[in-house]
């Protein structure tokens, strides 16, 4: 608990000191999708370059989310907070005035470990400062802001990278992360309340190192192999990959029955709903990243788009997924079956988009695509609503922390893998010069993907929360509760 009650002025000026972390995130995780084929342009490197930009970000954070609340419980919340916006912020400056491609991946790893400090904090500390009744309030806002984020964050980096401003060209997309840092740290340091767990907490440094080599080992090998013609060390480097996933679950079982404090409860994965989640995350945030990062190469590579010509045309598919999240309040009583017809719908989007490529060619324009995109938009945002409070609905109360924790890293990776498989997927296409068949090529697996996502939601629980009768049965007390926040925020 904190250390005094906060008054409740402050709370909500704290609510505003964390979502200002969350957009920091959320833009971060979303301009170089839009500004990638103009940073290359200008500082050099391989196609795999523009893989890296995106995928070191996000597997540097997916690595240090499974540890980053645990440090908050043991030096405290608002510290770890502090040090994460600290440490984002200047992050946020190396990638500004990197010169070259290995120094701005460097400080994308850099910016994505930081912010897997910092998020965590500020979750938990708006649990501690808000009763249940004001919770709902609170987290209330993540969507709106979110989803303005979404909306505006392509736009933002099209119209930083082509308005040139100061001479800063592409480097504005990270610059603009200083005011929004500094007002981070200020209002952390006059908001933000200090917390530190009752309970005596051990850090799984093992464990943390396990998962970071078993991801390293995946991806690195999946975005650099197709550059050196798949030479036997990457097919080595991925069955590494497996094996040490393998000894990081043994020894997880091995630190709980010890009495340990394990990263992952191991009994989790005992449990159909949440393995279940976890092969529907990972396939879905594949698919889904892998979806943004090809369709704006595709755009300004193939079609020599603007960034602010590419990031305007994907507003479409962002404005369906807002209204989706929306539209899907309504509808939580349909269960599991929301997000099924949500895949559905996607799937629709997708195929939608590789017909009109079909029958406009190279000559396609953001309105002819506008349709389809906004039906793919719609589908993403009736899975991703639902996703977090469904798969949790699966777990014990005492295993919520965990298991949030866990789906979260599972969504990063996701992301990172999807940005290598489907971006190694469009520039093997792309060799032959036909723009178009590489990014029919890429949807295609897209959708043999979301395939084997839409089996995986019938391992989900029927409903998020008990509704009495049908489904009851599938969701555990209290388990819903546990789960808004992660819902809120990314969705």
């Amino acid at each position: 608990m904190t250390d005094t009650p906060t008054p409740y002025r402050w709370r909500w000026a704290a609510l505003f000191v964390i979502l200002a972390a969350e957009v920091m995130d959320l833009l971060d995780s979303l301009v170089t999708n839009i500004a990638a084929p103009s940073i290359r342009a200008d500082i050099g490197g391989g196609e795999s370059t523009i893989q890296w930009m995106g995928a070191a970000y996000t597997l540097a954070m997916a690595i240090g989310l499974i540890t980053g609340g645990r440090l908050g419980d043991i030096f405290g919340r608002r510290r770890m907070f502090l040090i994460g916006a600290v440490g984002f912020t200047l992050g946020s400056i190396g990638c500004g005035l990197a010169q070259g491609p290995d120094q701005l991946i460097a400080a994308r790893v850099f910016q994505g470990l930081l912010g897997a400090v910092m998020l965590p904090q500020g979750l938990g500390m708006l649990k501690e400062m808000f009763s249940e009744k004001e919770q709902a309030s609170a987290f209330g806002m993540f969507g709106p802001v979110m989803g303005l984020s979404t909306v505006g964050g392509p736009i933002l980096a099209g119209w930083l990278v082509d308005a040139d401003l100061f001479g800063t060209g592409w480097r504005m997309i990270f610059l603009i992360n200083i005011p929004l840092g500094l007002f981070a740290i200020a209002g952390g340091l006059g908001f933000l309340p200090e917390w530190k767990s009752a309970r005596a907490v051990r850090l799984d440094l093992l464990g943390a190192l396990l998962a970071a080599a078993g991801s390293a080992l995946m991806i690195f090998p999946l975005v650099q192999g197709r550059e050196h013609d798949w030479p036997l060390w990457a097919f080595a480097l991925i069955a590494a990959s497996v094996a040490v996933f393998g000894f990081f679950g043994w020894y997880e079982g091995r630190r709980s029955r010890s009495g340990g404090d394990p990263l992952v409860e191991p009994s989790l994965f005992a449990k159909r709903g949440f393995s279940g989640g976890m092969v529907l995350g990972l396939l879905f945030f594949s698919a889904m990243t892998g979806f943004w990062l090809t369709f704006s190469l595709y755009t300004q590579i193939g079609l020599h788009y603007s960034p602010l010509k590419a990031g305007l045309a994907g507003i479409p598919s962002s404005l369906g997924m807002v209204v989706a999240f929306i539209a899907s309040q309504a509808l939580q009583r349909f269960g599991r079956k929301v997000m099924h017809g949500g895949l559905v719908v996607m799937a629709l989007g997708v195929a939608g988009i590789m017909l009109t490529l079909h029958l406009a060619g190279a000559g396609v324009t953001p309105w002819q695509l506008a349709p389809a995109l906004t039906v793919t938009g719609l589908g993403m945002g009736f899975v991703m609503a639902p996703f977090f409070d469904t798969v949790l609905a699966s777990v014990e109360p005492h295993e919520t922390g965990s298991a949030s924790g866990t789906l979260t890293s599972v969504q990063q990776f996701g992301a990172a893998l999807g940005t290598a498989i489907l971006g190694t997927v469009f520039f093997e296409q792309v060799k032959s010069g036909d723009f178009v068949h590489a990014e029919q090529v890429t949807l295609g697996v897209e959708l043999a993907m979301m395939a084997v996502v839409f089996a995986a939601i019938f391992l989900l629980p029927k409903h998020a929360r008990p509704q009495g009768g049908e489904g009851a049965e599938d969701a555990q007390d209290g388990s819903a509760e546990a789960g808004e926040p992660a819902a809120a925020v990314h969705a």
